[in-house]
């Protein structure tokens, strides 16, 4: 959500320092190459702490993204006359942030906030009950959508990555799979090879690890698919088999699955068979690709708009998901249909970046 809002201020504000923080080890790797002069993690959020970052950075302004608002670094930076935003702000209609006790602790923080960019208005409305000022507040959208835009326009068919792979097989790209997921997505597959022999999976689980690579080779092995892993040199597995002939391609190194979209006929998006949450569903839209997803999305705006617009489906067992399978594989027409629905979807969500840029300019502007 950073990074788009992040390249056009520097564009038009070279003269400025700034700084990106991030709490989850998960960020560090994306922090070195968001293009900021400093990025490292922020600290607990104590009001000692809080000071020492402040006396370090010395910002001028402060603008989270998302949702996360630290309430004591929000009330020192405002006792400091820092200016404070919040962009492509989210609050979902079930979130822990909207109970009593959730209020209670943030309302002040989402007060002191001076300007808002929320990126609809159910969750504008939902912000201003946890606190933020109505006033202050205005729909700027999703950057999400500016940045799933701009990678997918940037593929390159052509790319080491992409051009031993490219293949004239109906192929469907599972990516973020979890466990919960592999279950049902396997056993649709079962289904779906019976009618479309030709058909290839690309699978790119959400935790890579070698156990669990080895449990689906071990799968494929049972099925009698030849399955292989992209991390094979030269694009070639062992045996001399090219990589765009395996029934099954294991996708085991992590960064790569945005690009591997733009191989899909169907994508499947993970996460919609657990609890834990939805992974990006606007990725393979940004492509033109029908997205499916389990039962569980409701949390998942995104899914939401796919789903009203006939460029994703949900299913909710295995049977389900073949029977979605088959069908777009049977009827390109239809598959190309809903392809170019999941893609408008995306393109009507452009330009959250630039307004976003614009509200921290503003923030700049009167500090």
């Amino acid at each position: 959500m950073a990074r788009p809002v992040l390249a056009l201020v520097r564009r038009r504000r070279p003269d400025l320092q700034i700084a990106y923080t991030f709490f989850s080890p998960s960020a560090e790797a994306f922090a070195r190459g968001v293009g900021a002069d400093f990025a490292d993690y922020l600290p607990f959020d104590t009001m000692g702490d809080a000071d020492r970052a402040l006396d370090a950075l010395r910002p001028t302004v402060l603008v989270f993204s998302k949702l996360d608002v630290w309430p004591l670094l929000v009330a020192r930076a405002r006792a400091r006359g820092v200016r404070l935003g919040l962009i492509s702000a989210t609050l979902s209609a079930d979130s822990s942030r909207g109970s009593a006790f959730a209020r209670l602790v943030l309302a002040d923080a989402y007060a002191a906030l001076d300007a808002v960019g929320a990126i609809d208005v159910e969750d504008g409305a939902r912000l201003v009950a946890l606190g933020a000022r109505a006033d202050r507040l205005a729909v700027t959208g999703d950057t999400r959508y500016d940045q799933v835009w701009a990678k997918a326009r940037g593929v390159d068919r052509r790319s080491p990555l992409l051009a031993p792979l490219a293949s004239e097989r109906p192929t469907l790209v599972a990516g973020s799979t979890w466990p919960a997921d592999e279950g049902p997505v396997l056993a649709a597959w079962r289904i779906v090879r019976v009618q479309v022999a030709r058909a290839r999976f690309i699978m790119a689980p959400h935790e890579p690890a070698p156990e669990h690579l080895r449990a689906i080779e071990e799968w494929a092995a049972r099925e009698r698919l030849t399955c292989r892993r992209l991390s094979a040199p030269g694009g070639t597995a062992p045996g001399g088999t090219a990589l765009c002939d395996a029934d099954v391609l294991l996708v085991d190194r992590v960064g790569v699955l945005a690009d591997l979209y733009a191989l899909a006929s169907v994508a499947y998006v993970g996460g919609g068979f657990h609890a834990a949450g939805l992974h990006s569903v606007i990725e393979p839209a940004a492509f033109g690709v029908p997205v499916l997803f389990g039962p569980r999305h409701h949390a998942s705006r995104d899914a939401r708009l796919l789903l009203a617009a006939g460029g994703g489906f949900s299913a909710a067992s295995a049977q389900d998901l073949a029977a979605r399978i088959l069908a777009l594989l049977a009827a390109p027409d239809e598959r190309e249909t809903a392809g170019r629905r999941a893609r408008a979807v995306v393109e009507a969500e452009l330009g959250a970046a630039e307004r976003s840029a614009a509200l921290v300019e503003r923030l700049l502007a009167t500090s």
